[in-house]
């Protein structure tokens, strides 16, 4: 075999993957040991992930405060912010990253590849040379204030999660799985008790240890020529580690790489069974969580490694499956989901099984429960036409993903070969295969001895998350004593200095990037931009064969298929395997009091049985296992792509070849399904059990409380807040117990009301022109609908509470014994419209404040007064905000927002050509990635035009007023839009908090000009109450959603992004 090389780098291994258009070359410096590894497919937007492997044995959270250090300035760019910048100017919304416990993973993404690589380089330099200096550790990491109060970006971040439920039961499982020698222990974020002791030079030792250019892999996933990557690499990079005298080769002697040649390769030993309480602070002591443990195989195990995967999914993913039906869809559930997780280590596996929301009294016994459910599973075996069916999915649900994000799909595979796999790449080829034709051969004994050896096995870990309001009120007590007994042993001399210091780091790190540095990167061509096409027609009720003839294909195609139709359908073609059926019906013109009961339709769509016209009545569980068979996805929600909520959207994914199948499940769904009390006894209770866990999440929290106090009772979307879930979830669940027929006739009048003719907007997106006759099976489904327009649609602006039309004074201050941070919305008003003439200009001005590295990112959260402050615009509703998440105390984060909004406009601060440039090309980037696979491009065409009312090719539309935005334009916008958000006078606040902070933030609130409203989220005693026995055993699938995006559960403390 002939060697393949390109200056320094030689080829280790390229694999073409067999199942999709897509290449993956890895590649290694023979001279430093830096490795590259380019996953090539088409697609418009260029990804990097830069890899590295850290470990740590210890809490001091080194390889997390080490990644956030990484972005305050290199050797070569030594300013804070100046990667971010440049990224900006990149056509992307700046860099990210994210800490896991083996590695940490720097993030860019651009639209094209010129800005990927002129940015490639810098982004090196950081990572290899950061400054590292006192006054970035001050700010970013930890500092007292003046007041004696502990801040800093990290420290922030992992005060908001340190006493979670999920953060202390992963701790408290790591603590008793590994060994004190083992890397897998320790907590990596940092403990805050670590993190206020840390010191930079500890961090920079760290660094000294593991960045090395043979302990890190630069991912790049996307269209761009191999040649141009690595000549970057050659000319730019390498010559600097050579000159820093770091080129030792790929395996430079003495050198051990993490987790493989350390003490942490040794799995964990667990002995028997293994259990473990976890007390989190909480004052609904309802429900808790657990969590199981178990060792699994190597990761170099692929086949198993996947079988554990389809295992998983075939015990929970639907209703249909055996556990969910056994624990969770039942009239008092066990749980409200059970998850299954597989983690990779070095030589072997974490297996784990995670139960979300459990009854306090079922914490005990639950997975005892398990373990009898799972034996008797094995005694039975499986049905093996539901595993056929779970395979067959799986691979279209692989297949779609490669459509829809190409080679991007790969890059956790990648991370993980580059932290465990074997150096020369042996292990590729396996990591990218694909295992469904061997699986599809496995007999019911080949998966239930899977089943014993993994999840029965005599070895397991236990850990038990309980609920304590005891512990919440000590911990508040606790923390003010430790900052009061810090606040003495300081003394005023010491706060004083340190508040000095504070300062002095603060005006470091003001000190303004040369206007040189940042013009000599040219912001890239926007005709690079390699734009998906969409081809798009529309057919009317008044439509007909006989109408003139469009030009394009598609209408050509359209109007071959002379069916008439009577409702109104957009039909958006790409090229993909794929067919997408979407039903959109108004909400509008039901009574308020059904707007709950609409909630609960929507929940029990694709989760209750159906009687076909046929005659044929299908179970709830038949109709999951038929979808499943019959479909790639399913799903229903509130809107489409986060607009017009007062629209209920209901989506079938499938192949083309079943386009026909799709649209008949459509309508059986939307019109024949059978509500029943069993039904509606499992839906609500698993939603009721719920609530408590909703309502340990302040961002949650804040938002519907907000969207109380700024929208009405004819807002639809309000009843899914926690805040509206608390009254009516109950109270619907009494109802059902005592009146069910009463429930189901208010349910068959929201079918009624929302299934009219005038009611509907379809939408078919996907390969178009690949269907025979796209009109005549939607015509023949859909008969029954006599022709109609469809109705005006009906704007979130249309909901709005005086106090939404004319924000004023109002602020509400909400104590949240579950957290310790703060989360806040201030709002005010701006337009309707989205294609108001102020848009583009208000858009850059709201850029311009939050862009990463930009005015608010520098301000507040460069100063520990927050995790994230952003701003926030909806040309639906006309609200523009200002929100923070994870802060010490909301209110200063406020006033310094306010301090920079003023100062913009009055010319005390700057507002430079710089800062403009950086605000459009960041928009570029979002309006590319809104559009950077051909099912967004589809998705989009639609709601742009059928929706929104503006041109298909809105997004293109827009670059080009966006160009045209001058800054006086921004100057006016940010006087007229945004200024109001800081005046109570114009403006409404919504603040959830620890209740130890709510008194300074209403006092600063308060003197402001606010009329502040104090709360307590509270529990009523009509949460704690089960409804019904536990017998019975159906349900749902987690198909049916308020959002389009599958979200899950996770266990593990998954890594934040910066």
């Amino acid at each position: 075999m002939v060697s393949e090389s390109f200056g320094n780098f030689d080829l280790v291994k390229r694999v073409d993957v067999s199942y999709s258009p897509i290449r993956v070359s890895k590649w290694r410096s023979r001279v430093t040991g830096l490795s590259v590894v380019h996953i090539d497919y088409e697609a418009p937007i260029v990804k990097g992930y830069f890899a590295v492997a850290t470990e740590i044995f210890n809490d001091s959270g080194c390889p997390h405060t080490l990644e956030h250090l990484v972005f305050m300035g290199s050797e070569k760019y030594p300013y804070k912010g100046v990667l971010d910048n440049l990224a900006n100017r990149a056509f992307s919304a700046g860099t990210n990253a994210w800490t896991a416990n083996d590695s940490t993973i720097y993030t860019i993404a651009t639209a094209g590849q010129q800005g990927f690589l002129q940015l490639l380089p810098v982004y090196v330099d950081h990572i290899l040379y950061p400054t590292m200096t006192n006054s970035s550790f001050v700010t970013e990491v930890h500092h007292i204030d003046g007041k004696g109060e502990d801040s800093g970006v990290v420290y922030s971040e992992m005060q908001g999660r340190e006493n979670t439920s999920g953060d202390l039961m992963a701790l408290r499982a790591q603590r008793a799985a590994y060994s004190p020698t083992s890397a897998y222990r320790s907590e990596t974020g940092g403990l805050m008790e670590a993190l206020r002791v840390l010191s930079v030079d500890t961090i920079r030792d760290y660094h000294g240890s593991y960045y090395v250019p043979h302990n890190i892999c630069l991912i790049v996933a996307g269209k761009l020529s191999t040649e141009a990557l690595l000549g970057v690499l050659q000319d730019q990079v390498e010559p600097s580690i050579i000159q820093h005298g770091k080129a030792h080769g790929p395996r430079p002697e003495g050198w051990k790489r993490p987790f493989l040649e350390t003490p942490s390769v040794e799995p964990p030993v667990i002995r028997g069974l293994h259990s473990e309480v976890v007390e989190f602070p909480e004052k609904d002591e309802s429900t808790g969580e657990m969590a199981m443990y178990f060792v699994g195989p190597s990761p170099k195990d692929q086949l198993t490694m996947k079988a554990i995967d389809l295992l998983g999914i075939y015990l929970t993913d639907s209703a249909a499956s055996p556990l969910t039906k056994e624990f969770v869809e039942i009239p008092s559930p066990y749980c409200t989901y059970v998850a299954f997780y597989e983690d990779t280590r070095s030589t072997f596996s974490e297996l784990a099984v995670y139960f979300g929301s459990v009854p306090s009294e079922h914490l005990d016994t639950l997975d005892e429960r398990l373990k009898a459910t799972l034996q008797r599973i094995v005694a039975e075996g499986l049905d093996m036409d539901r595993m056929s069916s779970v395979i067959a999915r799986d691979r279209l649900k692989l297949m779609s993903a490669l459509e829809n994000s190409g080679g991007d799909v790969f890059s956790n595979v990648i991370i993980n070969d580059f932290v465990y796999g074997d150096s020369e790449g042996g292990d590729l080829d396996k990591s990218l295969g694909e295992y469904y034709d061997v699986l599809k051969t496995w007999t019911s004994k080949d998966w239930t001895n899977l089943l014993s050896k993994y999840y029965d096995a005599p070895s397991r870990l236990v850990v038990r998350g309980k609920p304590s309001a005891a512990l919440a009120e000590t911990l508040e007590k606790k923390e003010k004593a430790r900052v009061a007994a810090q606040v003495e042993q300081l003394g005023p001399e010491g706060l004083a200095r340190l508040e000095r210091e504070l300062a002095a780091a603060k005006e470091e790190h003001e000190k303004h990037i040369p206007e040189e540095v940042l013009t000599s990167f040219p912001v890239p061509d926007v005709n690079s931009i390699s734009w998906i096409s969409v081809q798009s027609a529309k057919s009317t009720p008044s439509s007909s064969a006989a109408q003139k003839s469009g030009s394009s294909e598609l209408e050509k195609h359209i109007q071959k298929d002379a069916t008439p139709l009577t409702m109104q359908v957009q039909f958006d073609h790409v090229h993909s395997d794929f067919t997408s059926i979407h039903t959109l019906m108004s909400l509008a013109q039901l009574p308020d009091d059904l707007r709950p009961y609409a909630m609960l339709y929507q929940m029990c769509l694709f989760n209750s049985p159906i009687n076909r016209p046929d005659g044929t009545r299908l179970t709830h569980e038949e109709v999951i296992n038929a979808l499943d068979k019959d479909t790639v996805a399913y799903d229903s929600g509130l809107g489409m792509d986060g607009v017009f909520s007062e629209l209920l959207r209901v989506s079938i994914k499938v192949e083309s070849t079943k386009y026909d199948s799709g649209i008949a499940w459509l309508r059986d769904v939307i019109f024949q399904s059978e509500f029943t009390k069993e039904r509606l006894e499992v839906t609500l209770a698993k939603v009721q059990q719920s609530i408590p866990e909703m309502k340990r999440d302040g961002n949650s929290v804040t938002r519907s409380v907000f969207n109380d106090l700024a929208f009405d009772s004819t807002l639809t979307s309000k009843n899914a807040g926690v805040t509206s879930l608390m009254e009516w979830i109950p109270r619907m669940a009494a109802e059902v117990q005592e009146n069910v027929q009463g429930v189901i006739e208010k349910l068959e009048s929201v079918r009624r009301l929302i299934t009219s003719p005038s009611a509907f907007r379809f939408s078919v997106t996907g390969n178009i022109l690949g269907l025979p006759t796209p009109k005549a099976s939607l015509a023949a489904n859909f008969k029954n609908l006599a022709p109609a327009e469809p109705q005006a649609l009906r704007w979130s602006s249309d909901a709005l509470t005086g106090l939404g039309k004319n924000p004023a004074k109002k602020a509400v201050v909400l104590s949240l014994p579950t957290i310790e941070s703060s989360y806040a919305i201030h709002a005010s008003q701006a337009f309707v419209g989205f294609d108001h003439p102020d848009s583009a200009a208000l858009r850059i001005a709201l850029e311009v404040l939050d862009g990463t590295e930009s005015f608010l990112w520098k301000y507040i959260r460069g100063s520990g007064l927050a995790y994230g402050a952003n701003m926030g615009l909806s040309l639906e509703s006309g609200l523009v905000t200002f929100g923070l998440y994870r802060s010490p105390n909301s209110y200063k984060a406020f006033q310094e927002a306010a301090k920079v909004v003023r100062g913009l406009c009055d010319g005390s601060i700057e507002l430079k050509q710089t800062s403009m440039d950086a605000a459009q090309s960041s928009l570029v980037y979002a309006l590319a990635r809104r559009v950077a696979s051909p099912g967004k491009a589809a998705i989009t065409s639609f709601v742009n035009q059928a929706l929104k009312g503006v041109s298909q090719n809105w997004e293109q539309d827009v670059l080009a007023q966006l160009k045209a935005v001058t800054p006086s334009q921004v100057l006016d916008v940010l006087k007229r839009y945004v200024l109001p958000i800081f005046d109570p006078s114009a403006s409404i606040a919504v603040v959830a908090c620890a209740p130890g902070k709510a008194d300074d933030i209403a006092a600063g609130l308060t003197s402001e000009g606010f009329e502040v409203e104090r709360r307590t989220l509270e529990v009523d005693a009509t949460e704690l109450e089960v409804v019904g026995s536990i017998e019975g055993s159906e349900s749902d699938d987690g198909g049916s959603s308020s959002d389009s995006s599958e979200e899950h559960a996770h266990l593990d403390v998954h890594p934040e992004l910066r």
